[in-house]
């Protein structure tokens, strides 16, 4: 079963996949999938609705824009240097703690839409990541054995840096390098937790103009999606709807020899997570 949004930016409405590829209208269910949607239990109202045939089956066009999967989130949360041949690449200490940072929720945009070049920009880089979407209230929790059970699903996200916002120039900030506008691409569809057995033994891979560049697992993070969840409910509030972005593996263009083979306009990238789908995006100059 995959949850997803169809539909021109901000006219988006719900669908549901079921196992058998066929689409469903949601809108008898929720007016979206969001933080209310995912709190009142709506993925396991969503399959009860499914296997009663509550759904009508609607016709899948190809033309019609995929959207991000979950409504804009009220947080972003991120994980930076959280794979340790990352780390390694970078020249980065491996951390003794996850190295928290947030991006603006309004750059989640749909797996297909334009991914902007900042006007000032000499390094946007790529980054592939597995994305988590809290489905319940998480405060304080007593141990990583309790986090998994407040995560509604996972989804690929494309975390977009620009390095010397982030890291090159006087005032450079992680917050800077990665609030630009359409920085993290997410989707095509959200994949319940109960249709992942295991989100530390997930596939990332990630191509520049048919290049690969990224090819990890899961496995090397350093922190795991339950330590993230737990350190995090720590220091804030983690509410239905908010996403996790869980960091990147090594084949970074920050990680290459110089000249580094940052994005520029008419770029193609291309990403996947195993059964999270696939994400393409050509870059513009903004």
């Amino acid at each position: 079963m995959q949850l997803l949004r169809l539909g021109e930016p901000g006219s988006e409405r719900p669908f549901v996949r079921a196992s058998d590829g066929t689409l469903h209208d949601l809108t008898s269910l929720t007016s979206d999938i969001d933080g209310g949607f995912l709190a009142a239990d709506g993925i396991a109202r969503t399959a009860a609705a499914l296997e009663n045939g509550a759904l009508p089956v609607v016709e899948e066009s190809s033309d019609v824009r995929v959207g991000s999967p979950i409504a804009q989130p009220g947080k972003v949360v991120c994980i930076g240097l959280n794979y340790r041949r990352h780390a390694e690449e970078t020249g980065a200490a491996i951390p003794g703690e996850p190295v928290v940072f947030m991006k603006a929720p309004d750059v989640v945009v749909g797996p297909a839409d334009p991914l902007f070049i900042p006007r000032t920009s000499t390094a946007t880089d790529w980054e592939v990541e597995l994305g988590v979407v809290i489905g319940r209230t998480a405060r304080y929790l007593d141990s990583p054995a309790d986090a998994l059970d407040h995560v509604a699903g996972y989804v690929l996200s494309h975390d977009v840096s620009e390095r010397d916002f982030q890291i090159g120039r006087v005032g450079g900030q992680w917050d800077k390098g990665k609030s630009c506008e359409n920085f993290n691409p997410l989707g095509p569809w959200l994949l319940p937790a109960s249709q992942v057995a295991d989100p530390q033994d997930l596939g990332l891979r990630l191509w520049v103009n048919g290049k690969q560049w990224q090819n990890s697992s899961t496995s090397d993070m350093i922190f795991t999606v339950a330590e993230i969840i737990h350190h995090l409910s720590q220091f804030m509030v983690l509410r239905p709807g908010d996403l996790i972005n869980t960091g990147t593996p090594e084949g970074v263009a920050l990680g290459q020899p110089e000249p580094k083979p940052y994005l520029r306009d008419g770029d193609v990238v291309e990403l996947e997570i195993d059964g999270l789908g696939r994400q393409k995006q050509t870059a513009r100059q903004a």
